[in-house]
């Protein structure tokens, strides 16, 4: 395994739309194990390929109990609406209040294999998929603030306390 360079926002990668993964081979598992690896070298709890310099659709995540690699994921379900902050691990230094997402949603993909799979999460698990799928579609966190003033900047010794009240990626 090996971490890998994140990537900032000022780079076009994050802007662009991924392209789909259609050959799935061993090179992909250790891109996933890599990816792992960078995310929790980070402290993040998830991270998508455009982040490290790749346009392809592949993230990983991780919270408490649950660990998913999803390729070519699509959200086919959606229920209710919560506020939320977020942060970026491509976007360090700030976190945005009173991002909108669902509360509930089903994802569709597939796995480091290339086989279907159907991932359900509520709660910050969702907030944390729907943050990574919006980096495979050129979308970052700073696009869903309502307005200017739900952008903070978190200084070095604000980080860690705001670590824990929002989500790192």
């Amino acid at each position: 395994m090996a971490t890998r360079t994140i990537i900032t926002s000022e780079n076009p990668i994050l802007r662009q739309k991924a392209k789909k993964v259609h050959r799935f081979d061993a090179s992909l598992v250790k891109l996933v194990n890599d990816m792992f690896e960078t995310m929790n070298e980070s402290n993040g709890v998830g991270l998508a390929a455009p982040q490290i310099a790749l346009s392809i659709r592949v993230f990983v995540a991780e919270y408490e109990d649950r660990k998913v690699a999803i390729f070519n994921p699509e959200i086919i379900k959606a229920e209710g609406e919560e506020r939320g902050q977020e942060g970026c691990l491509s976007i360090p230094g700030y976190v945005g209040n009173n991002i909108r997402r669902a509360t509930k949603i089903v994802v569709k993909g597939q796995d480091v294999r290339g086989k279907p799979i159907r991932v359900t999460a509520e709660g910050w698990f969702a907030r944390i998929l729907q943050h990574e799928i919006d980096h495979l579609d050129g979308i970052l966190f700073l696009d869903r603030l309502d307005s200017p003033e739900d952008l903070l900047e978190v200084l070095p010794e604000e980080y860690e306390e705001a670590e824990e009240a929002a989500i790192i990626e």
